[in-house]
């Protein structure tokens, strides 16, 4: 919201060619309680007035000799980067008001001047104004508090990063179409995956594709292997899920699985990660110590 004391100390440039005009207009401000009134009697100045002071409203004449209201409005939209023009024009021209209007002017206030309606709509528009300023800063208090977390994201990410690949035996992630950006382990042997970018070509130009690479692939338990897959394909989360293969001379390699959905601050899904630790040389270790 604003307060009325914000709207009384707004700051007002006053524009017209008529020095008792002018007189009128600071007279019925100062009496109402502006403490920011200041005038031009030269049209020309206008616009670099602005880019020091930046007015919250320009009371602005339309007929004024050397350059009009319409060359001083046309004037402000080329030199200023204010997306909000706040000229409030008078005239004594009925037929002006529209053109005005289109020009972008706010609003207008018709000559001889009515002091009750000047007053009226100086503090509406002035409070429109004060509005949409407070909504512009917020805006740019939102974007770098955005801008902030999402570096504390990165940061965040990438420390998860380091810190699950010290802890587990290896890594992986995916993008949001599936597709592997980084692995480390036998994940995709897990899933049944012989081949993505991320594997290299032979030196032969030959893409490794061609390859079978079938040793890799046997001796995973099919139940186990399925199950992986859809939970990885319905995007949900998983704890510890434990995975074995099958070696030729029979013994059994033991894996333990963890995986979850990434997202975005817009809750948007980016992919999915996971880690595994094989659980077969521990717990021969763990017994070996007992």
């Amino acid at each position: 919201m604003i307060t009325a004391l914000e709207i009384l100390n707004a700051n007002i440039l006053i524009v017209d060619d008529q020095e008792s005009n002018i007189s009128l207009l600071e007279q019925l401000l100062s009496d109402t309680g502006y403490t920011s009134v200041t005038s031009t009697m030269n049209p020309e100045e206008v616009c670099e007035l602005h880019s020091i002071h930046h007015y919250d409203l320009i009371l602005l004449d339309l007929q004024m000799p050397v350059m009009d209201g319409f060359q001083v409005m046309k004037a402000l939209k080329i030199n200023q980067d204010d997306a909000y023009l706040p000229v409030l024009v008078l005239t004594a021209q009925p037929n002006h008001k529209l053109r005005a209007l289109q020009e972008g002017a706010k609003d207008f206030i018709s000559k001889p001047f009515d002091l009750v309606e000047v007053k009226t709509r100086i503090h509406n528009m002035l409070e429109v104004r004060l509005l949409y300023k407070k909504l512009e800063n917020y805006n740019k208090v939102l974007e770098q508090t955005v801008q902030e977390r999402t570096a504390e994201l990165r940061e965040s990410e990438a420390r998860y990063r380091s810190l699950t690949e010290l802890a587990s035996d290896w890594y992986w992630e995916q993008d949001e179409n599936m597709n592997f950006t980084k692995v480390s382990g036998p994940v995709r042997e897990m899933l049944g995956i012989q081949m993505d970018a991320l594997d290299d070509k032979p030196s032969g130009g030959k893409s490794s594709k061609e390859e079978p690479s079938d040793i890799l692939l046997t001796g995973w338990n099919e139940v186990e292997r399925k199950t992986l897959q859809a939970t990885i394909a319905a995007r949900q989360p998983f704890l510890d899920f434990v995975f074995h293969q099958t070696n030729i001379d029979g013994s059994q390699r033991r894996f333990q699985v963890s995986g979850e959905p990434m997202f975005d601050w817009h809750c948007r899904f980016i992919g999915y990660r996971g880690i595994g630790v094989e659980l077969t040389g521990k717990y021969q270790s763990q017994n070996s110590d007992r």
